[in-house]
């Protein structure tokens, strides 16, 4: 690739299903495998060669700021860019037209990826000469990709066709959010209709334009799960299935203090952290700071330094 790849991250969503971690927390914030999920992120970057990302930002943006800083401790260059009207990721994207001049790779910030072989996007991009490559994934589940978009592809392996939210897919390939995007996706911006049923600018439309006027869009099967942090409850499931994905029954951060007859199951502790009684847990995230008192039997929960959520 000629031009310079750089990383985007979209990470100004208000999160108002989130409650109650919304009040404190950007959803991007919040860690997967003791993690901020942008990290992780940043580190898919830094795997693809990527040194410089630009993070769009908005609700509670300045903890972003705060977390990540300009990047040095995390081997990335970071410039942020204000979102002040969340009007969807086609939206989004025009944002960047005065910021990025070259392809550049898209991810959102409240959905996890579990990667792999993810260089395939950037090779098909080169094959093609520009345009789009999108992310998939075979979906089982069609309830999944009622959730997310569909993608049809024409006989030569190029996609035809993207739907948001089919009722009806078409086939098992599901969109997952990643885009590695050249130039031309902009003018597509710029000619992208605000959408009737969700009064969104969607991304979805402005892939669907640059298909129609002819620009190579493509696909490729770089992602082996995802989980997308809508709810309290998905942060939960995020975490239980990123330690079984990696044989681990628990991950407990060096920095948490543990009480010695505490009992633990499938948890993920945070920094900060204390357990200060014997008490038996299992299936639950605590987040930094999270403090638990009582010997009690606590089992499908979420704790923060200023929330208890049952799941």
């Amino acid at each position: 690739m000629t031009a310079e790849l750089v990383g985007v991250i979209l990470a100004a969503g208000k999160g108002s299903r989130l409650d109650p971690f919304n009040a404190h927390y950007p959803k991007p914030l919040l860690p997967i495998g003791n993690k901020p999920i942008i990290e992780h992120h940043l580190e898919l970057f830094r795997a693809l060669g990527i040194r410089r990302a630009k993070i769009v930002i908005g609700h509670l943006g300045d903890r972003i700021v705060s977390h990540f800083g300009n990047g040095d401790r995390f081997g990335i260059e970071i410039d942020y860019v204000e979102q002040e009207q969340t009007l969807g990721i086609a939206h989004a994207v025009g944002r960047l037209a005065n910021e990025v001049f070259g392809p550049f790779l898209l991810v959102l910030g409240d959905i996890y990826y579990a990667p792999r072989h993810f260089q395939t996007l950037i090779e098909n991009y080169e094959l093609q000469g520009g345009g789009a490559v999108l992310a998939v994934m075979r979906e089982p589940d069609p309830a999944q990709i009622r959730r997310n978009f569909s993608v049809e592809l024409d006989g030569r392996g190029r996609v035809r066709r993207v739907i948001e939210k089919p009722r009806r897919p078409a086939n098992d390939l599901k969109g997952c959010g990643v885009y590695l995007f050249g130039e031309e996706i902009f003018d597509a911006v710029a000619k992208t209709p605000r959408t009737a049923m969700r009064d969104e600018y969607e991304i979805t439309t402005t892939i669907q334009l640059l298909c129609d006027d002819g620009v190579p869009v493509s696909v490729a099967e770089v992602v082996a799960w995802d989980y997308n942090i809508t709810f309290a409850r998905d942060l939960l499931g995020a975490n239980l299935k990123y330690l079984a994905s990696r044989d681990l029954e628990r991950l407990v951060h060096p920095d948490a203090q543990v009480h010695p007859d505490a009992r633990l199951g499938s948890v993920v502790i945070g920094p900060g952290v204390q357990i200060k009684a014997a008490a038996e847990i299992d299936r639950a995230v605590l987040l930094p700071g999270a403090q638990i008192e009582r010997n009690a039997r606590l089992s499908d929960l979420i704790v923060s330094a200023e929330e208890w959520f049952q799941c």
